[in-house]
């Protein structure tokens, strides 16, 4: 049964008129003159050229064969069909025609002449030439006759015919192809035949008895005189003896039953889309599918039919690295001058350039509807298209018109909203597909080239469609990507692999990224001891002096590991000892007695007057603990003794509190030193200086009990000189010269004297003798 007839056309015919004629006065003009190549009345040309065309392919082989010059009847019937040739001739000057590349409509008058001119213009214009008029005026020399064959060229134009038969569907298929093998079969039988005659022709007549048909003998009938024979008589010999000849040594089933194998074998390309195109149009049919719907199905086939070398099964065969090649020498160039993708990386080119498909649309197709969410991303490599916002129910306003290097559906296909517009075919469009799961995939490998894409998205859009994209899901992914790229180069810096840090430094990732603990690859490094890792980041330009949640820097992390070559190569290239509440840090470093911890940090410069929340300094803990050494390291790195805590406590106080007689002996010292420092002014400090006083015995310290005697409590002057003279002086003794400590020891100095010291004033022989 047949079925309704496909339009070849992919458009109104008269469309594109009915658009200059809204296109203003230099379309019109441009377009004055010109033939739409479905114009009606150009069809009808056509078809009065093809019934002239196979006129001419049958008669030229015949002309070539039996005649030496036409009949005055049949040479006006041939001058007649070069005329109308001709007159094609400069018809198709004024034709438009559809590029092959773009599928668009040429109006170019130069590019429809340069076409035509470049193509069978010579062939069309020899064809028309009188070949048997020139014949004859040049003394009918044999060698021009061979030139009529140029006129067989004209056989295309029935070819032609024929393949527009065979893709439409109203006609069967199998017919068609039976009657253009039986017409090629026939066709070359008749010029065979044609060809045949002539040979028997170019003996001269005293010969031609020798001939095919001029020894042929049929009964009683003879041809020895053929060439006086009737025309109709001569010709069916002709072919007869070319189809014996043929049918003879096997030609024609050679040829015919291939042929006839391949008509009842299915499978053909023309076949394949007839019988999808039978298929869509009983679907559209049932289902009552719009006209303009069914129009786009349809254009879409026949694009699919006219442009499959495109698709990816031509290429299926192909191993993987060559359609990877292919792909990028298509694309490569094109994607690297889309603006969404401006500044990416070219790895990160050539993996979108892999993963692009093709797609056409046709004039007037909506590729994109308002308010969908679009979950691909499409650009625009040839052809016009307009974007479109819908207001107001069915009021249609265009917003952009969309060309070469555009992009459409980034902001709805990169950030899960909905389209804001839609986006309609201008003119037929090739465009470049990418699906999100092949986007993602390639932002996996490069993933700093999303922060690049979303900056170029953000580009000239207004605030608040800034703000929707930075809230969006790729901005969310973006993040997500930073902070596990983050992980995977503090895990290569933990475990010292330094060649897989270089690989995703290479492809993008930022070395100041931190962990969900603020932690960056030259802290963990820096904690592990990794030389060769510290330097490679510090050659990055990584931030030196960043602190953790912890407060802690790379700095600190190597002098607490006790790295020290890692915490030179720090401090050489500008770090400092910065640490957030250090005081805190030196009052737990004190009192877990670290004393080599300490040591480090007040090495590379830490305050070591720094406070805790109590305003206690590190000498504070230590003097109250009676940690002498630490005491003693913070007081020669610069301890403050008189710092006060909020309870108005100096580290002196805090060691009186605890007893420690050498440790508040030492801080003593340490502040007449400081007190020294602050002022010049010596009567000052001794005003400064609280009084010590001790008390001081007549006796020695060894003497029975019944021999001791009442004491004196005096001041600690500041010398021992001074402190003789007034216990002498208060206890009336004359033969006292020196003092002793309560365990017998001469006390040489006076600063050697604590508060509340027991002292003794003896002469040098009660010394001796005890």
């Amino acid at each position: 049964m047949l079925g309704p007839r496909f339009d070849l056309c992919f458009s109104d015919p008269d469309a594109s008129w009915r658009a200059a004629a809204h296109g203003g006065a230099s379309a019109d003009l441009r377009r004055r003159f010109l033939i739409h190549p479905d114009n009606w009345w150009y069809t009808v040309w056509k078809h009065f050229i093809l019934i002239w065309a196979v006129y001419s392919s049958f008669f030229t082989p015949m002309e070539f064969g039996f005649f030496r010059g036409l009949p005055e009847e049949i040479f006006l019937l041939d001058i007649a069909g070069q005329l109308a040739f001709l007159v094609d001739i400069i018809v198709r000057f004024f034709v438009a025609y559809r590029d092959t590349h773009s599928y668009c409509m040429v109006y170019n008058r130069n590019q429809i002449a340069m076409r035509y001119l470049k193509s069978r213009f010579l062939v069309d214009f020899l064809s028309c030439l009188p070949w048997d008029y020139i014949y004859k005026a040049t003394g009918r020399k044999e060698p021009v006759r061979y030139l009529l064959w140029i006129r067989l060229s004209r056989a295309c134009r029935v070819t032609e015919f024929f393949e527009r038969l065979e893709k439409d569907i109203r006609i069967n298929y199998l017919f068609t192809r039976i009657v253009k093998l039986l017409v090629v079969e026939l066709y070359c039988t008749h010029t065979a035949a044609c060809i045949f005659y002539y040979l028997a022709t170019t003996l001269p007549p005293s010969e031609e008895g020798y001939t095919w048909i001029g020894s042929l003998q049929m009964g009683d009938y003879s041809y020895s005189d053929f060439r006086h024979i009737n025309l109709w008589k001569r010709y069916v010999t002709s072919l007869y003896f070319a189809i014996v000849t043929m049918a003879t040594v096997g030609k024609i089933l050679a040829y015919l039953l291939p042929k006839f194998v391949a008509l009842i074998v299915k499978g053909s390309k023309t076949e394949r889309f007839r019988d999808k195109m039978t298929d869509i149009i009983k679907y559209m049919n049932k289902n009552n599918l719009d006209k303009q719907i069914s129009k786009a199905i349809k254009g879409h086939l026949r694009l699919q039919y006219d442009r499959s070398y495109t698709e990816a099964a031509v290429l299926q065969d192909i191993p993987a690295s060559i359609r990877t090649k292919i792909s990028v020498n298509l694309y490569e160039q094109f994607i690297q001058k889309v603006s969404l993708f401006k500044g990416c990386s070219m790895g990160f080119i050539k993996q979108i350039a892999i993963r692009v498909h093709e797609e056409f649309f046709l004039p007037g197709e909506v590729i994109m509807e308002q308010e969908n969410v679009a979950d691909q991303l499409y650009l625009v490599c040839h052809g016009e298209l307009d974007e479109i916002r819908t207001e107001d129910g069915d009021k249609e306003e265009i917003t952009n018109h969309l060309q070469n290097y555009c992009s459409f559906g980034e902001v709805s296909f990169l950030c899960n909203i909905p389209q804001p517009s839609m986006i309609r075919a201008r003119e037929f469009c090739k465009v470049l597909r990418l699906d999100k799961h092949s986007f993602t995939e390639a932002l996996k490998i490069y993933f700093a080239d999303g922060q690049v894409i979303l900056n170029n998205l953000l580009e000239g859009k207004d605030s608040s469609l800034k703000l929707k994209l930075l809230e969006s899901d790729f901005s969310l992914t973006l993040e997500k990507q930073k902070t596990e790229m983050a992980m995977r180069m503090n895990c290569a810096a933990y475990d010292g692999d330094l060649h897989l840090l270089r690989r995703l430094i290479g492809s993008g990732a930022d070395p100041n990224k931190t962990d969900y603990d603020g932690r960056s690859p030259l802290h963990i490094s820096a904690s592990k001891g990794y030389v060769d890792i510290a330097y490679f980041l510090i050659g990055q330009g990584v931030m030196i002096n960043f602190s953790d949640k912890f407060g802690n820097t790379p700095l600190l992390e190597a002098i607490k590991n006790g790295h020290e070559e890692v915490a030179s190569l720090l401090v050489d290239a500008g770090a400092t000892l910065s640490i957030d509440h250090a005081g805190n840090f030196l009052c737990m470093t004190v009192a877990k007695k670290e004393l080599e911890l300490l040591k480090r940090v007040l090495a590379y410069g830490i305050n070591p007057n720094a406070r805790n929340y109590d305003q206690r300094t590190p000498l504070h803990i230590a003097a109250s603990e009676g940690l002498f050494k630490m005491a003693e390291l913070l007081v020669e790195a610069g301890a403050s003794v008189l710092s006060k805590d909020r309870w108005g406590n100096t580290p002196l106080d805090e060691a009186h509190m605890g007893g420690n007689k050498n440790m508040i002996r030492m801080l003593e010292v340490a502040k007449i030193s400081q007190l020294g420092e602050l002022s010049h002014n010596t009567q000052e400090i001794r005003d400064e200086i609280p009084k010590k006083k001790c008390t001081v015995f007549p006796f020695h310290p060894w003497d029975h009990k019944a021999d001791r005697r009442e004491g004196v409590v005096l001041w600690v002057p500041k010398s021992m000189e001074e402190l003789v003279k007034a216990a002498k002086e208060h206890l009336k003794s004359s033969s006292g010269s020196c003092i002793l400590s309560e365990h017998g020891g001469k006390v040489l100095d006076a600063d050697m004297i604590s508060n509340d010291d027991k002292l003794f004033l003896v002469s040098e022989a009660q010394n001796e003798n005890a």
